[in-house]
This record gives C-alpha cells, sequence and structure tokens, in this order.
C-alpha cells in the first residue's frame, strides 16, 4: 500500500489549481440598431454622489431593506437571469413551451439591448449600492457589474413594450410586470431607484429605435403570426 501512497501524493501535488468561474461577458450585438445607434452619448448622469437624489436614493433602499420579506426576495431572485421567460412566462401570449422561433427573436432583443445597456454603464461607472454603503446587505447577493442604468429594468420594459405592440389590449398588464420586475431590484438591494428610471428611459429610447429597424420590423411580423395561429393577437 505505501508503494502507491507517495505517487499519489504527488500526483495530487501536481494537480492545477481550479480555475476561478468565468464571468459572465456581454457580447456586442447590433442585429437591429447600430452600435451608433446604442451609444446614446446625451444619456443623463447619475446622480451625483453625495447629492440629495444619491442620499434619497439610498435611504428608499435601506427602508427597502427593512420592510422586504423572504418572499420579496425569492421574487426578486426568480428573475435574476433577465429572461423573458422569468418576467413574463406567466402571462406571455405565446404558447408554453415559447415557440422555437420567437424564442429566437426575443433572445435577439435582448442580447441588443444588453450590448446598449452595457455601453452606459461603462460609460458612468456607477457601483452597486451595497458597495458604497456597508449598512446595505442585498438580498440577491453581492452580485458583480455596475448599477446605472438598470438592465433588468431595460429588457423587462422593451419585453413589455414589444408585447404591448402585439397586444395593445394587455398593454397595462405588460407594463404593470416590466415595473415589478424593476422594483424587485431596488427590494433586492442590488440597483439604486434611480438606477431602474433609467433603465425605463433609456428602453423607451431603444425601443424606438427598434421600431425603426427593418430586421426587427420583419421579426414583429412574424411574432404576430404566431400568435394569429394560436388566437391570442386579440
Amino acid at each position: 500500500m505505501k508503494k502507491f501512497l507517495f505517487p499519489l501524493l504527488v500526483s495530487l501535488v501536481l494537480l492545477p489549481a481550479r480555475a476561478p468561474a468565468a464571468e459572465w461577458v456581454i457580447r456586442q450585438s447590433t442585429y437591429y440598431v447600430t452600435a451608433a445607434q446604442q451609444a446614446f452619448p446625451d444619456f443623463p448622469a447619475p446622480p451625483a454622489a453625495g447629492s440629495k437624489a444619491d442620499r434619497a436614493d439610498l435611504a428608499l433602499l435601506k427602508e427597502w431593506q427593512l420592510k422586504r420579506t423572504p418572499e420579496d426576495c425569492a421574487r426578486a431572485n426568480a428573475g435574476a437571469h433577465a429572461e423573458f421567460k422569468e418576467f413574463f412566462g406567466d402571462i406571455s401570449p405565446f404558447t408554453d413551451p415559447l415557440p422555437p422561433v420567437a424564442a429566437e427573436i426575443l433572445g435577439r432583443v435582448k442580447a441588443d439591448t444588453d450590448w446598449a445597456v452595457s455601453g452606459v454603464k461603462e460609460r458612468f461607472k456607477r457601483p452597486r449600492p451595497f458597495l458604497r454603503d456597508p449598512s446595505l446587505e442585498p438580498c440577491l447577493g453581492r452580485v458583480p457589474g455596475l448599477a446605472y442604468p438598470s438592465g433588468h429594468a431595460t429588457i423587462s420594459r422593451v419585453f413589455a413594450l414589444l408585447l404591448s405592440d402585439l397586444v395593445p389590449a394587455r398593454r397595462k398588464d405588460f407594463l404593470a410586470r416590466s415595473n415589478e420586475a424593476a422594483l424587485d431590484r431596488v427590494i433586492g438591494g442590488v440597483h439604486h431607484p434611480s438606477d431602474i428610471e433609467a433603465g425605463k428611459r433609456l428602453a423607451d429610447r431603444l425601443y424606438a429605435a427598434y421600431k425603426k429597424s427593418a430586421p426587427f420590423v420583419a421579426d414583429m411580423k412574424v411574432l404576430k403570426s404566431l400568435l394569429a395561429k394560436s388566437g391570442a393577437a386579440r
């Protein structure tokens, strides 16, 4: 037995160290709009650190930290990946499971939107609130990335606007759900309220650009045809 022990110990010592988990990388996507259209050079900056608006941001986060419930945190965590099904799965006008062509189109919308958000985030580099105030303890974990604007607020609203164009009669429901998804990021302690409002503003501007895009118009026609076949487009 001893003659096998030394080679085993040597092999354990020589094993390569486990590489740290790779961080999620947002890849450039310009399927519907160009990089220039995604830049938004005039997008307003977040509140200056220590300003009245900034202090109000942190105060509201502390208020939510005191009153949020485990159920609030569980709901917020259910939307952690900012996917269409997480936000709208139970009120989606599409069939379940999502038709592959619809999933592909919605994936393209998300990819373009994520890339646009990442560009604005990198310009302002606003840290997450829990990195600025040690009294804040996010119940969604100390997630990496930058705070302003909120990607969740942006993509959930873009999806809501898209769905509203497909099924106008349900616009109120779709927008209400996107507002809930955005607020969950504040409740969870990973975004300032002003990050959320910025995400909504960015979504409105992005969606306006998408609607002028020929590929997006074509994809919307495909989505409408899917709903017409299922009888949901009403």
